[in-house]
């Protein structure tokens, strides 16, 4: 989230030599510095919203869009790489010193994986993102996050979907963030049934992005079912970790669940229907479901009246959830 620096293009680069020891980057060029900046002293990304094109953020789509996700490209209008410029430059003559967070500076934001395809081997590259960040509706800038103990509508869903894992018998594992949350007295990270460790078969990548997962059903060294739950944040955010865990795993058979407010419906529609969701192998939209906050607490209000949980099989939310543009598997 800073702009740190500019560089000049010179030339292809011929060089080999190893610059990280956990992959390669075999796409060099040969550049010269025109300005570099310190971490702290960056220029942040909110001083461009709403003054750049690939920043200009609206009610129903906050934030910057994918041009700066991409491969290096041209900005589409000038301008907006002369405002940087003048930005960068201006903060090395008058540096601003502003907190980082060092978790993320020393982050590796690559990881390579593998699947089989017939008698190929395919080798992916994905990006793991590690915190959450939340959005505030009215200005659409990057907030903190709530404090941990407070009772919100995000923990009560969970409180309920590990309850309800629970009492089907399965073991249970909750975001490492979230564990300290507390929903009507309990803390999350003290329920019966929670597991202190992730299934040993995934690698590294895969229990990174896992463990950041709202609540999952587990039985054994087996994911049952996977649940994200968006009450503030955005919807993406909760989509992109599912498809990450895919990417990661795409052998891997798991009922995938985004709950979220029951008013979001079109909201999580339209991100699965996003290119990145909709080209995939097997499109998110046919394996993810949307539950609904006020229609899932009311199904299962009604099941513990009728003290029906205990004899429920896990896909009987399949046929709650509603699957957009495909039926589940």
């Amino acid at each position: 989230m800073r702009w740190v620096g500019a560089l000049e293009v010179q030339s292809r680069s011929s060089d080999k030599q190893k610059i990280w020891e956990f992959d390669e980057f075999p796409e060099r060029l040969k550049v010269k510095p025109i300005v570099l900046l310190s971490p702290e002293h960056g220029v942040p990304m909110q001083e461009l919203e709403g003054r750049v094109d690939f920043y200009r953020s609206s009610a129903d789509r906050p934030g910057f869009n994918g041009f700066l996700r991409m491969s290096p490209n041209r900005f589409k209008r000038a301008n907006d790489g002369d405002l940087i410029m003048d930005l960068l430059r201006a903060a090395e003559k008058q540096p601003v010193a502003r907190p980082v967070d060092l978790k993320k500076l020393a982050r590796k934001p690559f990881y390579r994986t593998e699947s089989k395809r017939g008698r190929r081997t395919i080798t992916t590259v994905v990006s793991v993102p590690t915190e959450e960040e939340t959005v505030q509706p009215d200005t659409h800038k990057t907030v903190e996050a709530e404090p941990v103990a407070t009772s919100t509508r995000h923990t009560e869903i969970q409180y309920a979907l590990l309850k309800l894992g629970r009492d089907m018998g399965f073991d249970l594992w909750v975001a490492r963030n979230d564990r300290q949350k507390t929903w009507n007295g309990t803390t999350l990270g003290t329920m019966a049934g929670l597991v202190d460790r992730l299934p040993t078969q995934f690698n590294e990548a895969t229990n990174r992005t896992i463990e950041l997962i709202d609540v999952l059903w587990l039985k054994g060294n087996s994911i049952v079912a996977a649940f994200e739950v968006e009450a503030t944040t955005s919807v993406y955010s909760g989509l992109l970790r599912m498809s990450d865990l895919l990417a990661l795993q795409p052998n891997l058979s798991i009922n995938l669940f985004l709950v979220a407010p029951d008013d979001r419906r079109d909201k999580v529609e339209s991100e699965l229907m996003r290119p990145t969701f909709k080209l995939r192998d097997k499109p998110l939209a046919s394996i993810c479901g949307f539950l609904g906050f006020n229609s899932l607490t009311e199904k299962l209000r009604n099941l513990y009246e009728l003290d029906l949980v205990s004899s429920l099989r896990p896909d009987f939310l399949q046929k709650t959830a509603e699957y957009f543009n495909a039926e589940p598997d």
